[in-house]
């Protein structure tokens, strides 16, 4: 999936789209809460309060970002499963929350996103990448394993949490090159990279567009990524680098809780579709490392049933479950 990255650049649609009418259903009569499971300044809080003043200028409504983060994207999503399912909250979460998270971190994820949400709309690609301060003893993915193998407990790699795709990409270079990076977990990208930027850790792994610019400026350096991205091409993937996988990318979704009515349903589904497809929304996310890639609810949840599954091999193979 992450391959085809570069072919998504260019599928964005010029055409108009229709505008659900929402009203004549009687949905929605007043504000919506669009959770966001991650900290402010993290990249699924910039695409998504993008994506919720769209959706609040389609339904005539208030729509309200509220960040609640914690657990890698877990608490803000169970909030959600536990809302009331009158469309009046919804999420916007990214993959962590949804299918690394439940492999690796089992005991903190208390729902089931296949059976306790109701998905909407894939929105959004995004590589994940690993990036190392400009005082770090190292300046390459090499270097860094080499000297984390000399140095052990040395390099520390911030994520937004356990089970978060960061942790992942982490866990799975230990496995593939016995390097002993040490995880050290944030509630957000912001924080994590705020700690880079004060030297308390060596590295972060987080989503490209939390990072795109300080990366594009020369204030922090690339050390690997999850998929090759314009304007980067001298970030490498680990199988440029010679490894048989990639660290894993993040996408992100708009979900309501399960059971909520077929007429909300049915705003929300053509109303998510309309604010995903917009060019102008594609045009301010793609400069930030983000790329819109509108799926319908079907395969979103094929999405999430299909990459469980592949977490679950490579986490097997590589060690980390049993």
């Amino acid at each position: 999936m992450q391959e085809m990255l570069l072919g998504l650049l260019v599928i964005v649609s010029l055409s108009p789209w229709p505008v659900p009418d929402a009203r004549a259903q009687g949905y929605p009569r007043g504000a919506i809460n669009l959770v966001v499971p991650l900290s402010p300044g993290d990249a699924t809080d910039i695409a998504g309060r993008m994506m919720a003043e769209e959706l609040s200028r389609l339904l005539k409504v208030p729509v309200v970002v509220i960040n609640r983060p914690g657990a890698g994207g877990a608490v803000g999503t169970d909030s959600v499963v536990k809302a009331a399912k009158d469309g009046g909250t919804l999420l916007l979460a990214n993959n962590a929350a949804l299918t690394f998270r439940r492999v690796l971190e089992p005991e903190g994820v208390p729902y089931d996103p296949v059976k306790d949400l109701t998905p909407l709309a894939l929105t959004t690609r995004i590589p994940s990448i690993i990036v190392a301060g400009d005082r770090a003893p190292f300046r390459n993915f090499g270097e860094m394993v080499d000297y984390a193998k000399k140095n052990p407990n040395k390099v520390n790699v911030g994520t937004v949490g356990a089970g978060s795709v960061g942790d992942f990409g982490v866990q799975l270079i230990n496995s593939l090159t016995g390097a002993g990076i040490m995880m050290v977990p944030f509630k957000g990208a912001a924080p994590a990279i705020a700690a880079l930027r004060g030297e308390h850790i060596e590295a972060v792994g987080v989503a490209l567009g939390a990072i795109v610019g300080q990366l594009q400026d020369g204030a922090l350096k690339g050390v690997v990524i999850s998929a090759k991205f314009p304007g980067l091409p001298a970030i490498p993937t680990m199988l440029e680098l010679g490894y048989k996988q990639n660290i894993p990318g993040i996408w992100f979704g708009f979900f309501a809780p399960a059971g909520i009515p077929a007429e909300v349903r049915n705003v929300l589904v053509p109303a998510m579709e309309t604010v995903v497809r917009n060019p102008g929304i594609a045009s301010r996310l793609l400069p930030l490392g983000m790329v819109q890639d509108y799926a319908p609810p079907e395969r979103l949840l094929a999405e999430i049933v299909e990459e469980t599954r592949s977490v679950e091999q490579m986490a097997r193979s590589a060690g980390l479950i049993k």
